[in-house]
């Protein structure tokens, strides 16, 4: 039975004549107002009459299922709580394997197999799959009606946007909220061009209460133009693509120059050990008269090219390291508030901070002599600190802008400033941290700069309860503001390059119910969702939403048996 022609329950006419009813629902409500009815001492007869149905009906509805089943479980389907309890199974099993878990529906239809509800669920491909792309289209709908919603009453949002293109089954334009990781845009596109991108923006954020104030990305030419000419924001440069720079012109070099001075090191040391094995062999033999060879001063310049090896591959080994390091310390250099105190870091300091890092990488470039093509690579990145400078600016602008706005008492501003902003800072950092000791290291710093605000005497307390939240909010709001990667955008686009592996191609249906599920149902482990922390409120379960709008599972047909094949060898009468 197609699921898209299941009409609706019944409707008791005034002759009572029986009207076939297709709607599994309604069928077991039936059922169910039956067994009710001769429970009380009516008849079947009479029961049927009340409810609406033939007894004929009756039968083939109670007839037993085509596949054996316990008996509670076939009793429990059949009730109406058991049919909406089969729908959300069917529908966890495609939403969580199909869509989230990127299998396809042959894979839904072999554990409905397994676990034994093909029972009570038709199992088959043509009919999961017309459930399956009934879902899709039903998770598309909802979570657009949801952010219809949603963003009628939202707030006003300074935005810091991050954007880049995946080139997985054609080009598409990646864009998503820095600090929510809410998606605005993920479309197809022939150009990757300034007006692309603008229109593919525009076309995102219509209907959104939001000003694009920052735009986090590589150094393509289209995507400046796009963020700094089209929209008027501040353009902040990718610290990962200047360690990259760096990278390309140390990391393989180095490592290369060490796997030769561990070859030459070994070679020095195996010559050595020859000429003296050499040596050991000539006296243990007789000798007749005649000059012995000259072993000493054999083992003198074996000696001597062995120490010289060894001192080159420590050598090589401590640039390496050193330049690791280096490129390591950039992320811990490009901070507004330096992470060892947690004091504001002006843009001179940074620069000469940088400076610093690039003059000693220089240094080891010379030292190990790096060929011109990669001093290039490391000049390039060189160049982008100004970049990086800039950024900085322009956070302590916005930060001192947004806090003046409040108009608040100067010592209470001047707490925001100097505490209450780097604490949430660096709790933001101390979040992202990767290693355990650092983490801790920072939380503990972060609560040491609470600390003072914390006490009763601070002006902050003498602030009724709903000012202090607010002015939380805007200091997390500024904390913010401070975004140097455009990381949420890669880890997309290499989710999606898994998922476009597993299906060859991705349709815009499943781009869309990749995007939807992304943004209204995966879910952080403080429970939000990227719709709720990017509209600041609260929203209603997508699963929720489309498990009311999708149909009844399909029930399994009976199998007809098929005939024996023959064998191909049977003899045949003369």
């Amino acid at each position: 039975m197609p699921l898209s022609d299941a009409p609706a329950c019944v409707d008791s006419s005034a002759d009572r004549r029986p009207t076939p009813i297709h709607d599994r629902l309604a069928r077991a409500k039936h059922r169910h107002a039956v067994a009710q009815a001769q429970q009380d001492g009516q008849s079947q007869r009479a029961a049927v009459t009340g409810a609406g149905v033939a007894r004929s009906t009756l039968r083939h509805w109670n007839a037993s299922p085509a596949t054996p089943a316990p008996a509670a479980l076939s009793a429990f389907v059949e009730t109406p709580e058991g049919v909406e309890w089969l729908r959300r199974i069917l529908i966890a099993a495609h939403w969580s394997i199909g869509e989230q878990g990127g299998a396809g529906v042959r894979v839904v239809c072999d554990f409905l197999k397994r676990s034994g509800l093909s029972a009570f669920i038709g199992a088959s491909y043509g009919t999961q799959q017309a459930f399956h792309a009934g879902l899709e289209e039903q998770i598309v709908t909802a979570a657009t009606e949801l952010g219809d919603t949603l963003a009628q009453a939202m707030p006003h949002r300074l935005l810091s946007i991050a954007e880049d293109e995946t080139w997985k089954d054609g080009m598409r334009l990646v864009g998503i909220d820095a600090v929510s990781n809410f998606i605005l845009l993920e479309q197809t596109s022939d150009a990757r061009s300034a007006a692309a991108w603008t229109q593919a923006l525009e076309d995102g954020l219509k209907g959104l209460n939001v000003t694009v104030v920052q735009g986090t990305s590589d150094e393509a030419k289209g995507l400046l133009a796009h963020v700094e000419r089209d929209l008027g924001a501040h353009h902040s440069t990718d610290l990962f693509h200047l360690q990259h720079e760096v990278s390309q012109a140390m990391s393989l070099s180095l490592k290369r120059a060490e796997q030769q001075a561990e070859t030459a090191q070994t070679e020095a040391q195996a010559r050595w050990q020859e000429e003296c094995a050499a040596e050991q062999v000539y006296h243990r033999r007789r000798h007749g008269p005649g000059r012995p060879p000259a072993f000493a001063a054999r083992l003198d310049e074996a000696r001597r090219a062995a120490v010289q090896a060894s001192l080159a591959c420590e050598q090589a080994h401590a640039h390496r390291a050193e330049a690791k390091a280096l490129i390591g310390a950039f992320g811990e250099v490009d901070h507004p508030y330096e992470i060892q105190q947690g004091q504001a870091q002006t843009p001179e300091q940074l620069e000469a901070r940088l400076g610093k890092l690039f003059a000693r990488l220089e240094a080891i470039a010379e030292e190990a002599d790096l060929s011109e093509r990669l001093r290039a690579h490391l000049a390039k990145a060189k160049r982008l600190t100004h970049s990086l400078v800039a950024t900085l600016t322009f956070f302590f602008m916005m930060v001192n802008t947004r806090v003046q706005a409040l108009d608040l008492a100067p010592a209470i501003e001047q707490a925001m400033l100097d505490d209450l902003i780097p604490a949430l800072y660096l709790e933001r950092v101390a979040a992202r941290s990767t290693r355990a000791e650092h983490r801790h290291r920072l939380r503990a710093l972060s609560a040491q700069r609470l600390a003072p605000l914390q006490q009763p005497s601070n002006p902050i307390q003498s602030l009724d309860q709903q000012t202090r939240r607010h002015l939380e909010q805007v200091a997390g709001e500024c904390a913010d503001l401070f975004q140097r990667s455009s990381s949420c955008v890669e880890g997309r686009n290499g989710f999606l390059a898994l998922y476009q592996h597993g299906h060859h191609r991705l349709s815009p249906r499943k781009q869309q119910v990749l995007t939807a599920l992304h943004n209204f149902a995966i879910q952080r482990p403080d429970n939000t969702t990227a719709a709720e922390r990017f509209f600041g409120q609260p929203h209603p379960s997508l699963f929720e939403q489309v498990l009311e709008r999708m149909p009844w599972p399909a029930r399994p047909a009976r199998r007809r048996p098929r005939p024996a094949r023959p064998p191909y060898l049977v003899p045949v009468a003369a």
